[in-house]
């Protein structure tokens, strides 16, 4: 699937149009050739003959190809933030962060190998990118929380829908393209976009994880019933130890070595599966210790 890149090039609306500065022609070839390139490395000289330039050039405005791709990664979160501060908020904040899921997903399977540059593994550019989704998702979450239904902390809860959102979307993006669609329309292309953000994997999955971090785990089938937080509006320290747990395997922070990363998923693990303790019934010394 071609990624469409007009909006990403910021080609201007309407004439006339100014010649696109040099920088912006580079821009524009690297986005172009990175749309096209199904997964396989761009090459500096790809990228200099599609814009009619020189190397010393693109080195000029760009210092290396890293750089380059950095620009590339940032134009591309330009749009992809756009996208999601378009969605109009709702008097329901679960209705809104499962809409910032699937307009996630929908940016991502319609800009294949630019999501895959800007959140796949292994670029060295994804953490500026997700801390930033982190930030704009943990704003929707503190709405849940201060209305006494988030059972972590906002902070927590973001990276734990935004871990989910984007590997959900990284193998929806590997299905695609194994099934690529065959001399198809741009009708049947939306309408295979729109397949997959209502699919089973992004829609169970998403379901899955918001509930993993709620109190009242079923205002996420019924977004618009309210949200009046379930029993005396505590947290569980179940969902809490379930939803740090998840966030810790997907995020694999650097603040921990291996051996104490692997002892807090232990601890992690075993609150989430033992029973729930009365609040004066004492811990069992042989279940905590």
């Amino acid at each position: 699937m071609r990624d469409d890149v007009t909006d990403l090039a910021g080609e201007a609306q309407g004439p006339p149009t100014p010649a696109p500065s040099p920088r912006e022609r580079i821009l524009r070839a690297a986005l172009d050739l990175v749309a096209d390139s199904g997964g396989s490395p761009v090459s500096t000289r790809q990228i200099t003959e599609r814009a009619g330039v020189t190397a010393p050039t693109l080195y000029h405005h760009f210092g290396d190809k890293d750089g380059l791709m950095g620009a590339v990664v940032a134009r591309g979160f330009e749009e992809f933030m756009g996208r999601e501060g378009s969605i109009e908020r709702s008097e329901s904040p679960i209705h809104d962060i499962k809409g910032l899921w699937d307009v996630h997903v929908e940016f991502g399977v319609t800009h294949e190998q630019l999501y895959v540059l800007m959140f796949g593994a292994g670029t060295g550019l994804r953490p500026a990118v997700v801390v930033e989704a982190e930030r704009l998702l943990e704003k929707e979450l503190s709405r849940l929380a201060v209305a006494g239904q988030l059972a972590v902390p906002p902070g927590e809860a973001a990276r734990a829908v935004l871990a989910s959102n984007i590997g959900v979307t990284l193998m929806l993006i590997a299905e695609s393209s194994e099934t690529p669609v065959a001399a198809g329309t741009r009708q049947s292309a939306e309408a295979r976009v729109k397949a997959l953000v209502a699919s089973p994997l992004s829609t169970q999955t998403r379901n899955a994880v918001l509930r993993s971090v709620l109190i009242d785990p079923s205002i996420v089938d019924t977004p618009h019933a309210g949200a009046s937080a379930g029993g005396d509006g505590q947290p569980s320290y179940v969902a809490a130890a379930i939803a740090l747990n998840a966030t810790l395997q997907s995020s694999h922070p650097d603040q921990l070595s291996g051996t104490e990363m692997k002892l807090f998923l232990e601890w992690l693990h075993r609150l989430s599966t033992t029973p729930a303790v009365a609040p004066d019934q004492p811990l069992d010394p042989e279940q905590t210790g």
